[in-house]
């Protein structure tokens, strides 16, 4: 089984960029979660709901047009999908899509960046313990996967500069501690679990300055797996030269 995760930055943008649809077939991937949508259903053509026969689902922000927006695709019916948090404070901006599927709980997760100031950053860390509650509360009746944007880099590894930013939203010691915790609990962080510490492996780039080019990069996008599907782990991979946005790819494949 293949699962591929991708920030599409706007997904108009993205399939605008060439050889995207031609990607996204080449994938075969039994499972996708989009995150950044950035666009209202009745924005996206027929082929962009629902490529190549996949099953779609999608959560759009419903205070603010043309920001964020999460999606899973399919290829088999889920046997049940919802969309967000349960309160309805964190359940405002198109975050979280969760499928679930014979085997598993499949999530598709765009968490807030905390960036702008204070309250930005406070808004990101009550939705991230929202978010914990509901995969814990997931995970009672099945494996958890969750892929994603997370805006966090766990460790210094995880991005090029890392002296620069340890005052910065996106590496701060709090951040860096719901990573820590996560995988405390029992959730995998599968490329660093099946690859170990490479070095210079990112998932996100800055537009300014040539930072793709330099590879000065951040890995924020994850998959997260539930330890009771270790032994089902094969392989786990990112795609840095595929650039339909500032993000690239990153890929699972499962013995299923």
């Amino acid at each position: 089984m293949i699962l591929i995760s991708l920030n599409v930055n706007g997904l108009r943008a993205a399939s605008a960029k060439p050889g995207f649809l031609s990607w996204l077939k080449a994938a075969r991937a039994d499972l996708l979660g989009f995150q950044e949508i950035k666009a209202r259903p009745e924005q996206l053509t027929p082929e962009l709901q629902a490529p190549f026969g996949y099953r779609s689902t999608f959560t759009w922000p419903t205070l603010k047009k043309g920001y964020s927006g999460t999606a899973v695709f399919s290829r088999a019916e889920p046997l049940s999908v919802s969309v967000e948090l349960p309160e309805a404070r964190w359940a405002q901006e198109g975050r979280l899509v969760h499928a679930e599927t014979p085997a598993f709980h499949f999530v598709s997760v765009y968490v807030p960046n905390g960036q702008k100031d204070e309250d930005r950053l406070a808004y990101k860390m009550g939705w991230l313990e929202a978010f914990f509650e509901r995969i814990e509360n997931l995970r009672r009746s099945k494996p958890v996967i969750m892929c994603g944007d997370f805006n966090i880099a766990h460790k210094a590894i995880d991005l090029a500069q890392p002296e620069l930013y340890k005052d910065v939203s996106g590496f701060l010691p709090q951040e860096r501690e719901f990573i820590t915790r996560l995988i405390k609990k029992g959730y995998l962080d599968v490329f660093r679990v099946l690859n170990g510490d490479l070095e210079g492996q990112y998932t996100w780039w800055s537009y300014r300055s040539g930072d793709r080019s330099r590879n000065l990069g951040w890995r924020i996008d994850y998959f997260f797996v539930s330890e009771e599907l270790r032994g089902q782990l094969k392989r786990a991979w990112i795609e840095p030269h595929v650039s339909f946005s500032d993000h690239c790819p990153i890929g699972l494949e499962l013995d299923l």
